[in-house]
């Protein structure tokens, strides 16, 4: 009975999707461990040689399911450093195992020690060191090597971070102003997992911006793609908010929310999650501007947006933030219809970006000026 029913329950079970098969690969948990110090020669004097360490090593162009498929087993072993002997005193060390990752990776040890971060390609970091050879001073034996699992979590380093409640309009404008080419439908959660895009610009600049799954409230407590995703806008220079002008609702078991409802939301999603969020630059796109009665909607939404702190002060503690974002410009938008308003959004980004750099340059050229001036301050004793 219970094969002829696991048969006909294999004949009308659908195959999963691509995306689903495929998955996206932003963490990754391994074994490593350091070779252990070889021996001392305790006759000679001899000194084993130490175990080699395990490092990884940022490299472009490659993801985190790359590595997967380089290395099932998921364990990385360093070699054992040799024994001293009467034909070497000094006993060769061990080999290091070098493997690849890619860019934007931290990695965290199991008990949640920070390891490092690689940001840049070709930058190396020891994750795994491995044990002392055998001396004098601790009896000749060689010590064993550091061994962990260490876990791999990999953050999208973009200029610009797409950030709204699912069918507000990202993959569409995300599709307009970039060669990425998204799942577009007229349901939520399209985007099953981040976009990377280019946006390009005639005289060849380039701007990379990272469109991410919908959020739905309560993200920061990790409901629905929770943490999962929010850490990739973390990297990111700007932020691009984009709402939709008539509001929404995720399904009929949840309320509406109007337009204002939905950027008051997300500015709480962002700040629950990480409040330093609020204070990157952020654009505010109203999206859906060729809807229906749009322009009424969004006058009123241009108009409480100068008191928006006074807007959400109206609202119930769990539901308002306590830092209202800043956004430095309000644009009304339709991506899907109107090509003027998808190159109006490149230049503000492009202008916004440029002045962020400047800004940047500013404050590292402050401190630069500060700290040489500093061997020149007159040193005395000091009059009470």
């Amino acid at each position: 009975m219970v094969y002829l029913s696991r048969q006909c329950f294999d004949k009308i079970r659908k195959p999963l999707r691509k995306y689903l098969r495929e998955g996206f690969r932003d963490s990754l948990r391994v074994f490593v461990s350091g070779g252990p110090g070889g021996n001392g020669l305790p006759k000679f004097g001899g000194v084993g040689g130490k175990g080699g360490d395990v490092i990884v090593e940022a490299t472009e162009g490659i993801s985190l399911e790359t590595v997967y498929k380089a290395n099932i087993s998921k364990r990385y072993a360093a070699q054992k450093g040799k024994h001293a002997s009467h034909n070497f005193i000094l006993g060769p060390p061990g080999e290091d195992v070098v493997f690849k990752v890619p860019v934007g990776v931290r990695l965290v040890t199991e008990l949640g020690k920070k390891l490092g971060e690689l940001n840049e390609d070709g930058e190396k970091l020891v994750i795994a060191k491995g044990g002392t050879g055998g001396h004098a001073k601790n009896g000749f034996l060689g010590t064993r090597g550091q061994a962990y699992p260490v876990k791999m979590d990999l953050k999208l380093i973009a200029d610009v971070g797409l950030v709204g409640f699912p069918n507000a309009g990202k993959s569409t404008l995300l599709k307009a102003i970039s060669e990425a080419r998204p799942r577009i439908a007229s349901y939520p959660f399209t985007t099953v997992r981040p976009i990377l895009g280019v946006i390009s610009y005639e005289d060849h600049r380039q701007v990379s911006i990272a469109d991410l799954p919908g959020l739905i409230e309560g993200a920061y407590s990790n409901r629905g793609m929770g943490h999962e995703f929010l850490k990739h806008i973390e990297r990111t220079k700007l932020l691009l908010m984009i709402v939709d002008v008539n509001g929404f609702q995720l399904s009929p078991q949840y309320p509406h929310r109007s337009c204002l409802e939905t950027i008051m939301l997300l500015n709480k999603e962002l700040e629950l999650y990480n409040e330093d969020l609020l204070n990157k630059h952020a654009i505010l796109l109203i999206n859906k501007m060729d809807s229906e009665g749009s322009e009424a909607k969004y006058q009123e939404v241009r108009k409480v947006m100068k008191n928006f702190k006074g807007f959400i002060s109206t609202y119930k503690e769990d539901l308002k933030p306590n830092k209202p974002i800043n956004f430095t410009d309000i644009l009304a938008i339709s991506a899907k219809e109107s090509q003027s308003d998808v190159l109006k959004v490149k230049t503000r980004l492009r202008n916004l970006l440029d002045l962020v750099s400047e800004l940047n340059e500013s404050s590292d050229s402050e401190d630069v000026y500060s700290d040489l001036k500093k061997p020149f301050v007159e040193k005395g004793p000091v009059l009470v």
